[in-house]
Protein backbone atom coordinates (compact mmCIF):
# COMPACT_ATOMS: atom_id res chain seq x y z
CA UNK A 1 0.00 0.00 0.00
CA UNK A 2 3.35 2.25 0.42
CA UNK A 3 4.14 1.52 -3.28
CA UNK A 4 0.16 2.63 -3.91
CA UNK A 5 0.40 5.49 -1.92
CA UNK A 6 3.20 6.32 -4.23
CA UNK A 7 1.58 5.72 -7.35
CA UNK A 8 -1.43 8.52 -6.35
CA UNK A 9 0.67 11.08 -5.30
CA UNK A 10 2.84 10.79 -8.80
CA UNK A 11 -0.21 10.81 -10.58
CA UNK A 12 -1.34 13.14 -13.39
CA UNK A 13 -4.87 15.14 -12.74
CA UNK A 14 -7.60 14.51 -14.89
CA UNK A 15 -6.19 11.97 -17.39
CA UNK A 16 -8.77 9.71 -18.95
CA UNK A 17 -9.33 6.25 -19.56
CA UNK A 18 -12.53 4.76 -21.25
CA UNK A 19 -13.60 1.00 -21.09
CA UNK A 20 -16.56 -0.63 -22.71
CA UNK A 21 -17.92 -4.50 -22.51
CA UNK A 22 -19.45 -5.97 -25.16
CA UNK A 23 -22.12 -9.46 -25.37
CA UNK A 24 -20.29 -11.39 -28.13
CA UNK A 25 -23.92 -12.98 -29.84
CA UNK A 26 -24.99 -15.08 -32.99
CA UNK A 27 -25.94 -12.86 -35.45
CA UNK A 28 -28.69 -14.84 -36.23
CA UNK A 29 -30.35 -15.89 -33.28
CA UNK A 30 -28.55 -13.31 -31.14
CA UNK A 31 -28.22 -15.75 -28.44
CA UNK A 32 -24.71 -15.27 -26.47
CA UNK A 33 -21.97 -17.58 -27.85
CA UNK A 34 -18.67 -18.10 -26.45
CA UNK A 35 -16.22 -17.13 -29.00
CA UNK A 36 -14.03 -14.86 -26.31
CA UNK A 37 -10.97 -16.37 -27.15
CA UNK A 38 -10.76 -16.25 -31.15
CA UNK A 39 -12.04 -12.68 -30.53
CA UNK A 40 -9.24 -12.01 -28.29
CA UNK A 41 -6.79 -13.90 -30.08
CA UNK A 42 -7.31 -11.84 -33.26
CA UNK A 43 -7.51 -8.41 -31.49
CA UNK A 44 -4.07 -9.60 -30.29
CA UNK A 45 -2.63 -9.88 -33.82
CA UNK A 46 -4.24 -6.42 -34.51
CA UNK A 47 -1.37 -3.46 -33.99
CA UNK A 48 -4.85 -1.02 -32.84
CA UNK A 49 -5.94 -3.86 -30.33
CA UNK A 50 -2.86 -5.99 -29.29
CA UNK A 51 -2.82 -3.89 -25.64
CA UNK A 52 -6.39 -2.88 -25.58
CA UNK A 53 -8.67 -6.04 -25.50
CA UNK A 54 -9.34 -7.89 -22.54
CA UNK A 55 -11.80 -10.65 -20.79
CA UNK A 56 -14.41 -9.86 -18.23
CA UNK A 57 -15.25 -13.00 -16.24
CA UNK A 58 -17.51 -14.72 -19.05
CA UNK A 59 -16.24 -16.40 -22.33
CA UNK A 60 -19.33 -14.47 -24.41
CA UNK A 61 -17.71 -10.70 -23.47
CA UNK A 62 -15.30 -8.94 -24.83
CA UNK A 63 -14.07 -5.49 -23.50
CA UNK A 64 -11.94 -2.75 -25.50
CA UNK A 65 -9.89 0.05 -23.45
CA UNK A 66 -8.85 3.03 -24.72
CA UNK A 67 -5.41 3.79 -23.02
CA UNK A 68 -4.63 6.23 -20.62
CA UNK A 69 -5.47 9.84 -22.37
CA UNK A 70 -4.44 13.14 -21.37
CA UNK A 71 -7.69 14.73 -22.78
CA UNK A 72 -11.16 13.86 -23.45
CA UNK A 73 -11.02 14.13 -26.84
CA UNK A 74 -7.97 11.95 -26.90
CA UNK A 75 -9.47 9.58 -25.19
CA UNK A 76 -12.21 9.42 -27.36
CA UNK A 77 -10.53 9.59 -30.53
CA UNK A 78 -8.67 6.27 -29.53
CA UNK A 79 -11.94 4.75 -28.24
CA UNK A 80 -13.59 5.30 -31.77
CA UNK A 81 -10.60 3.57 -33.34
CA UNK A 82 -10.64 0.77 -31.20
CA UNK A 83 -14.43 0.02 -31.43
CA UNK A 84 -13.85 0.10 -35.35
CA UNK A 85 -10.98 -2.73 -35.41
CA UNK A 86 -12.91 -4.42 -32.70
CA UNK A 87 -16.22 -4.67 -35.12
CA UNK A 88 -14.19 -5.57 -38.04
CA UNK A 89 -12.73 -8.48 -36.23
CA UNK A 90 -16.25 -9.46 -35.66
CA UNK A 91 -17.55 -9.31 -38.83
CA UNK A 92 -14.62 -11.23 -39.73
CA UNK A 93 -15.68 -13.88 -37.28
CA UNK A 94 -19.37 -13.64 -37.94
CA UNK A 95 -20.22 -12.94 -34.58
CA UNK A 96 -22.75 -9.50 -33.45
CA UNK A 97 -21.60 -7.29 -30.84
CA UNK A 98 -24.56 -6.29 -28.31
CA UNK A 99 -23.77 -3.43 -25.60
CA UNK A 100 -26.93 -2.98 -22.98
CA UNK A 101 -26.70 -3.85 -19.46
CA UNK A 102 -27.73 -7.46 -20.05
CA UNK A 103 -28.93 -10.07 -22.20
CA UNK A 104 -32.65 -10.33 -22.55
CA UNK A 105 -33.14 -14.15 -22.45
CA UNK A 106 -29.86 -15.62 -21.87
CA UNK A 107 -29.60 -18.50 -18.85
CA UNK A 108 -26.30 -17.58 -16.81
CA UNK A 109 -26.38 -21.35 -15.85
CA UNK A 110 -25.20 -21.73 -19.27
CA UNK A 111 -22.21 -19.00 -19.50
CA UNK A 112 -18.69 -20.49 -19.44
CA UNK A 113 -16.03 -18.89 -17.47
CA UNK A 114 -12.76 -17.55 -19.58
CA UNK A 115 -10.63 -20.35 -19.08
CA UNK A 116 -7.61 -18.36 -17.70
CA UNK A 117 -6.00 -19.21 -13.90
CA UNK A 118 -7.26 -15.73 -12.72
CA UNK A 119 -10.56 -16.02 -13.76
CA UNK A 120 -10.64 -19.76 -13.29
CA UNK A 121 -9.43 -18.60 -9.50
CA UNK A 122 -12.47 -16.21 -9.39
CA UNK A 123 -15.17 -18.59 -10.20
CA UNK A 124 -13.20 -21.13 -7.49
CA UNK A 125 -13.84 -18.07 -4.93
CA UNK A 126 -17.15 -16.60 -5.94
CA UNK A 127 -19.10 -20.06 -7.02
CA UNK A 128 -22.72 -19.25 -8.01
CA UNK A 129 -22.07 -15.66 -7.99
CA UNK A 130 -19.28 -15.86 -10.95
CA UNK A 131 -21.87 -17.44 -13.20
CA UNK A 132 -24.57 -15.32 -11.96
CA UNK A 133 -22.66 -11.99 -13.56
CA UNK A 134 -23.98 -12.12 -17.54
CA UNK A 135 -24.11 -7.97 -17.14
CA UNK A 136 -22.16 -5.73 -19.37
CA UNK A 137 -21.29 -2.06 -18.21
CA UNK A 138 -19.23 1.35 -19.03
CA UNK A 139 -15.84 2.15 -16.75
CA UNK A 140 -14.46 5.64 -16.55
CA UNK A 141 -10.85 6.44 -15.12
CA UNK A 142 -9.65 9.43 -14.46
CA UNK A 143 -6.08 10.55 -13.11
CA UNK A 144 -6.57 11.96 -9.18
CA UNK A 145 -3.04 13.14 -8.08
CA UNK A 146 -2.36 12.43 -4.15
CA UNK A 147 -3.84 9.55 -2.34
CA UNK A 148 -5.58 11.27 0.44
CA UNK A 149 -6.82 13.42 -2.49
CA UNK A 150 -8.06 10.40 -4.21
CA UNK A 151 -9.49 8.96 -1.19
CA UNK A 152 -11.39 12.46 -0.28
CA UNK A 153 -13.03 12.37 -4.16
CA UNK A 154 -14.01 8.83 -4.19
CA UNK A 155 -15.81 9.77 -0.24
CA UNK A 156 -18.02 12.80 -2.25
CA UNK A 157 -18.73 11.17 -5.06
CA UNK A 158 -20.60 8.07 -3.42
CA UNK A 159 -24.07 9.69 -3.33
CA UNK A 160 -23.82 10.92 -7.35
CA UNK A 161 -23.83 7.66 -8.19
CA UNK A 162 -27.59 7.13 -8.51
CA UNK A 163 -27.73 9.86 -11.00
CA UNK A 164 -25.23 8.70 -12.63
CA UNK A 165 -26.41 5.61 -13.00
CA UNK A 166 -30.50 7.11 -13.94
CA UNK A 167 -28.64 9.04 -16.91
CA UNK A 168 -27.23 5.29 -18.04
CA UNK A 169 -30.12 2.90 -17.10
CA UNK A 170 -30.27 0.87 -20.23
CA UNK A 171 -31.39 -2.35 -19.30
CA UNK A 172 -34.96 -3.65 -18.28
CA UNK A 173 -35.09 -6.84 -20.01
CA UNK A 174 -34.37 -10.62 -18.37
CA UNK A 175 -34.71 -13.91 -18.80
CA UNK A 176 -37.27 -12.83 -21.66
CA UNK A 177 -39.21 -10.57 -19.47
CA UNK A 178 -39.78 -6.95 -19.11
CA UNK A 179 -38.60 -6.36 -15.48
CA UNK A 180 -40.12 -3.04 -14.59
CA UNK A 181 -36.66 -1.53 -13.56
CA UNK A 182 -34.79 0.70 -15.65
CA UNK A 183 -31.60 -1.12 -15.06
CA UNK A 184 -31.81 -4.98 -13.93
CA UNK A 185 -27.92 -4.69 -14.67
CA UNK A 186 -27.35 -3.01 -11.07
CA UNK A 187 -29.56 -4.95 -9.19
CA UNK A 188 -27.47 -8.30 -10.14
CA UNK A 189 -24.11 -6.88 -9.95
CA UNK A 190 -24.44 -4.79 -7.06
CA UNK A 191 -26.69 -7.50 -4.85
CA UNK A 192 -25.04 -10.99 -5.79
CA UNK A 193 -21.21 -9.47 -5.62
CA UNK A 194 -19.45 -9.42 -2.70
CA UNK A 195 -17.27 -6.08 -1.85
CA UNK A 196 -19.82 -4.04 -4.50
CA UNK A 197 -22.44 -1.33 -4.62
CA UNK A 198 -21.48 1.78 -2.75
CA UNK A 199 -18.25 1.99 -0.80
CA UNK A 200 -18.46 3.43 2.91
CA UNK A 201 -16.24 6.53 3.82
CA UNK A 202 -12.95 6.19 4.34
CA UNK A 203 -11.87 10.23 4.89
CA UNK A 204 -8.26 9.62 4.36
CA UNK A 205 -5.78 6.80 2.86
CA UNK A 206 -4.51 5.73 6.24
CA UNK A 207 -7.82 4.72 6.91
CA UNK A 208 -8.26 2.91 3.53
CA UNK A 209 -5.12 1.62 4.18
CA UNK A 210 -6.10 -0.32 7.42
CA UNK A 211 -9.38 -1.98 5.79
CA UNK A 212 -7.47 -3.40 2.63
CA UNK A 213 -4.26 -4.80 5.31
CA UNK A 214 -7.26 -6.20 6.92
CA UNK A 215 -8.90 -7.84 4.22
CA UNK A 216 -5.57 -9.36 3.02
CA UNK A 217 -4.41 -10.66 6.14
CA UNK A 218 -7.74 -12.30 6.55
CA UNK A 219 -7.59 -13.80 2.88
CA UNK A 220 -10.90 -11.87 1.32
CA UNK A 221 -8.76 -10.73 -1.42
CA UNK A 222 -5.68 -11.58 -2.93
CA UNK A 223 -5.85 -8.43 -5.34
CA UNK A 224 -7.16 -5.20 -5.50
CA UNK A 225 -9.42 -5.68 -8.42
CA UNK A 226 -11.33 -7.55 -6.15
CA UNK A 227 -13.30 -4.65 -4.80
CA UNK A 228 -15.79 -3.88 -7.14
CA UNK A 229 -17.37 -1.02 -5.56
CA UNK A 230 -19.11 1.31 -8.14
CA UNK A 231 -16.15 3.66 -7.49
CA UNK A 232 -12.60 2.89 -6.34
CA UNK A 233 -8.93 4.38 -6.51
CA UNK A 234 -7.39 2.21 -8.68
CA UNK A 235 -4.27 0.80 -7.29
CA UNK A 236 -2.37 0.28 -10.70
CA UNK A 237 -2.91 3.45 -12.50
CA UNK A 238 -3.63 6.19 -9.74
CA UNK A 239 -6.68 7.00 -10.95
CA UNK A 240 -10.38 7.11 -9.71
CA UNK A 241 -12.66 4.76 -11.44
CA UNK A 242 -16.49 4.72 -11.92
CA UNK A 243 -18.28 1.54 -12.12
CA UNK A 244 -21.83 1.89 -11.77
CA UNK A 245 -22.95 2.98 -15.60
CA UNK A 246 -24.88 0.54 -17.94
CA UNK A 247 -23.17 -0.82 -21.25
CA UNK A 248 -24.79 2.25 -23.79
CA UNK A 249 -26.68 0.99 -27.22
CA UNK A 250 -25.31 3.84 -29.45
CA UNK A 251 -21.46 5.03 -29.62
CA UNK A 252 -22.43 8.09 -29.33
CA UNK A 253 -24.51 7.56 -25.80
CA UNK A 254 -21.41 5.89 -24.75
CA UNK A 255 -19.11 8.61 -25.48
CA UNK A 256 -21.95 11.18 -23.71
CA UNK A 257 -21.71 9.05 -20.73
CA UNK A 258 -18.00 8.79 -19.92
CA UNK A 259 -18.31 12.83 -20.45
CA UNK A 260 -20.23 13.36 -17.63
CA UNK A 261 -18.77 11.01 -15.58
CA UNK A 262 -15.11 12.59 -16.02
CA UNK A 263 -16.77 16.10 -15.77
CA UNK A 264 -18.32 15.05 -12.00
CA UNK A 265 -14.86 13.37 -10.90
CA UNK A 266 -12.91 16.57 -11.98
CA UNK A 267 -15.53 19.07 -10.68
CA UNK A 268 -15.16 16.91 -7.59
CA UNK A 269 -11.31 17.12 -6.94
CA UNK A 270 -12.17 21.24 -7.86
CA UNK A 271 -14.67 21.88 -5.58
CA UNK A 272 -11.94 20.03 -2.75
CA UNK A 273 -8.76 21.99 -4.05
CA UNK A 274 -11.13 25.53 -3.86
CA UNK A 275 -12.08 24.64 -0.20
CA UNK A 276 -16.21 24.23 -0.87
CA UNK A 277 -17.48 22.71 1.66
CA UNK A 278 -20.24 20.27 2.22
CA UNK A 279 -22.26 18.86 4.87
CA UNK A 280 -21.55 15.48 6.20
CA UNK A 281 -21.75 12.83 3.70
CA UNK A 282 -25.42 11.19 3.41
CA UNK A 283 -25.61 8.12 4.91
CA UNK A 284 -25.05 4.98 3.06
CA UNK A 285 -28.80 4.16 3.32
CA UNK A 286 -29.48 7.58 1.93
CA UNK A 287 -26.97 6.74 -0.91
CA UNK A 288 -29.65 3.39 -1.25
CA UNK A 289 -32.60 4.71 -1.91
CA UNK A 290 -31.67 6.98 -4.30
CA UNK A 291 -29.84 3.92 -6.22
CA UNK A 292 -32.60 2.08 -5.63
CA UNK A 293 -34.90 4.95 -7.32
CA UNK A 294 -32.22 5.08 -10.25
CA UNK A 295 -32.37 1.16 -10.36
CA UNK A 296 -36.24 1.19 -10.47
CA UNK A 297 -37.11 3.89 -12.87
CA UNK A 298 -33.69 5.63 -14.41
CA UNK A 299 -34.41 9.42 -15.48
CA UNK A 300 -38.30 9.01 -15.20
CA UNK A 301 -38.73 8.96 -11.32
CA UNK A 302 -37.72 11.07 -8.43
CA UNK A 303 -35.38 11.19 -6.08
CA UNK A 304 -34.60 12.63 -2.52
CA UNK A 305 -32.40 15.78 -1.34
CA UNK A 306 -31.99 14.91 2.10
CA UNK A 307 -30.02 18.06 2.22
CA UNK A 308 -32.78 20.30 1.23
CA UNK A 309 -35.57 17.83 2.59
CA UNK A 310 -37.65 17.81 -1.05
CA UNK A 311 -38.24 15.31 -3.62
CA UNK A 312 -36.78 16.20 -6.81
CA UNK A 313 -37.49 15.36 -10.83
CA UNK A 314 -34.27 12.91 -11.73
CA UNK A 315 -34.19 14.70 -14.77
CA UNK A 316 -34.13 18.01 -13.01
CA UNK A 317 -31.00 16.95 -10.51
CA UNK A 318 -29.05 15.83 -13.52
CA UNK A 319 -29.87 19.65 -15.11
CA UNK A 320 -28.35 20.97 -11.62
CA UNK A 321 -25.62 17.82 -11.78
CA UNK A 322 -24.62 19.04 -15.30
CA UNK A 323 -25.07 22.87 -14.49
CA UNK A 324 -22.87 22.20 -11.32
CA UNK A 325 -20.11 20.64 -13.65
CA UNK A 326 -19.32 23.71 -15.83
CA UNK A 327 -16.17 25.24 -14.89
CA UNK A 328 -14.86 21.26 -15.52
CA UNK A 329 -16.39 20.85 -18.29
CA UNK A 330 -15.09 24.40 -19.64
CA UNK A 331 -11.77 23.97 -18.61
CA UNK A 332 -11.32 20.29 -19.65
CA UNK A 333 -13.05 20.66 -22.90
CA UNK A 334 -15.87 18.17 -22.41
CA UNK A 335 -19.20 18.64 -24.23
CA UNK A 336 -21.52 16.49 -22.77
CA UNK A 337 -24.58 15.40 -25.18
CA UNK A 338 -26.81 12.97 -23.38
CA UNK A 339 -30.14 12.21 -25.51
CA UNK A 340 -33.53 13.06 -24.22
CA UNK A 341 -34.62 9.85 -23.65
CA UNK A 342 -32.21 7.21 -22.24
CA UNK A 343 -31.68 3.24 -23.29
CA UNK A 344 -34.12 2.35 -20.74
CA UNK A 345 -36.89 4.73 -21.61
CA UNK A 346 -36.76 4.22 -25.10
CA UNK A 347 -36.91 -0.02 -24.85
CA UNK A 348 -39.71 1.13 -23.07
CA UNK A 349 -41.17 2.72 -25.28
CA UNK A 350 -40.98 0.25 -28.36
CA UNK A 351 -42.84 -2.22 -26.05
CA UNK A 352 -45.74 -0.05 -24.99
CA UNK A 353 -46.20 0.31 -28.71
CA UNK A 354 -46.39 -3.38 -29.49
CA UNK A 355 -42.47 -4.46 -30.11
CA UNK A 356 -41.91 -8.04 -28.95
CA UNK A 357 -38.60 -8.26 -26.42
CA UNK A 358 -36.38 -10.19 -29.40
CA UNK A 359 -37.38 -7.07 -31.89
CA UNK A 360 -36.70 -4.87 -29.45
CA UNK A 361 -33.06 -6.25 -29.15
CA UNK A 362 -32.05 -6.96 -32.81
CA UNK A 363 -33.06 -2.85 -33.08
CA UNK A 364 -30.14 -2.16 -30.48
CA UNK A 365 -27.76 -4.68 -31.88
CA UNK A 366 -28.18 -3.23 -35.48
CA UNK A 367 -27.87 0.43 -33.80
CA UNK A 368 -24.71 -0.48 -31.66
CA UNK A 369 -23.14 -2.12 -35.10
CA UNK A 370 -23.78 0.82 -37.11
CA UNK A 371 -22.72 3.70 -34.29
CA UNK A 372 -19.42 1.55 -33.01
CA UNK A 373 -18.47 0.56 -36.16
CA UNK A 374 -18.93 3.77 -37.80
Amino acid sequence: MDEVREVFDASTDFTIGLEEEFAILDPESLDLVDRYPELYEAARQDPVLAESAAGELIASEIEIRSGRSESMNEAVAKQEEKRRHLFAIAARKEVALASLGTHPWADYLEQEIIDTPHYQRLKKDLGWVAKRNNTWSLHVHMGIRGADRAIAVCDRLRELLPILLAASANSIFLDRQDTGLASIRTEIFTRTFPRCGVPGTFRDWDEYTRFIDDLKQFGSIVEATQLWWSVRPHHAFGTVEVRICDAQTTAQESTALAGLICAVVAQTAIDLDEGRQVDEPLRGRQIEENLWRAIRHGLDGQMIDFRGRREIETVQMLEEVLEWTGPARSGLGIDVELPERNGARRMRDQLEAGSTIEEIYRSTVEETTRTYSA
